[in-house]
């Protein structure tokens, strides 16, 4: 049973500035060449920008009761030895300059927000997962009860400590 469900929808603005790159680029492409050109060149930059869009929308976070599933990853929740819910500037760290390379990283451009997965085992591979979202809060949550087996589905989506944990690596507060 889905304990927490979440798809990562690529904002509209996302749709409209890319499709409207997409457009320019192959107007200049198309300077000079016949319609029937046009109408190909067209029809190839836009849909090459639907079929990204639309794959980077498609992913998907859930949470059951026994495992973690981020895109077509799974992670069983006896391996999760902390989860931290990330504010914008911890995320962008360890996005960054303090992210391990050996670390699963499932984030996309237009989510400033993640939770942090330390994984358990010795040595676990990977060390950590960083997980974009646009709920944070209630998806650590739901992890945790999840791992402790406090979940029912009257708590299903709902925030249980509401607030950032500040004691991830990259924490700025």
């Amino acid at each position: 049973m889905r304990v927490y469900s979440e798809r990562l929808r690529v904002p509209v603005s996302w749709w409209l500035v890319v499709l409207a790159c997409a457009a320019l680029l192959a107007t200049t492409l198309w300077a000079g060449l016949s319609v029937a050109t046009a109408i190909m060149i067209y029809a190839i930059f836009e849909g090459a920008c639907v079929a990204l869009l639309l794959s980077w929308g498609a992913a998907r976070i859930t949470v059951t009761a026994s495992e973690l599933v981020v895109g077509s990853r799974r992670l069983p929740l006896a391996r999760i030895a902390k989860v931290a819910a990330l504010d914008a500037a911890q995320t962008r760290v360890l996005r960054g300059p303090r992210a391990d390379p050996a670390a699963y990283l499932f984030v996309r451009p237009y989510l400033p927000l993640a939770v942090y997965v330390r994984v358990a085992g010795s040595p676990p591979e990977p060390p950590y997962w960083l997980i974009g979202t646009r709920r944070p809060v209630e998806l650590a949550a739901a992890i945790e009860r999840a791992r402790s087996g406090r979940w029912t589905p009257a708590a299903d989506g709902h925030a249980e400590n509401g607030g950032v944990i500040h004691d991830a690596p990259g924490a700025v507060g």
